[in-house]
């Protein structure tokens, strides 16, 4: 899982390089970053990266950049919605007790 913190170490002292971009997973970008540092451009690119990357949120950077939100928060989210869908069930007298206690315990287990 890559975090806002390494990533703006890394624009910073080896922006110039790319070195934030292959962190990233932007090798393509990365590899540009390289081949034109002798003009200065990638260096002002990654300051501007840089300025960014401060001022982003953390939420923000995990959605850009890990694929979406913290995944244990998403499990648990997912998982009060089964649990919550389950007990409807229930309520509406589609599934029994013992149903439904199984399929509560199952899902709590895997929390």
């Amino acid at each position: 899982m890559k975090t806002k913190n390494t990533t703006v170490l890394l624009c910073f002292f080896l922006g110039a390089f790319g070195g934030h971009k292959f962190y990233l997973g932007q090798s393509g970008w990365g590899v540009l970053y390289l081949l034109f540092c002798w003009t200065g451009i990638p260096s002002i690119a990654a300051f501007v990266e840089f300025i960014m990357f401060l001022v982003m949120s953390e939420d923000e950077f995990n959605r850009k950049y890990n694929g979406g939100s913290n995944p244990a928060t998403a499990s648990v989210k997912d998982s009060t919605s089964a649990l919550s869908d389950l007990k409807k069930l229930y309520d509406d007298g589609v599934i029994t007790v013992e149903e439904y206690e199984e399929k509560r315990k199952k899902m709590l287990k895997n929390i």
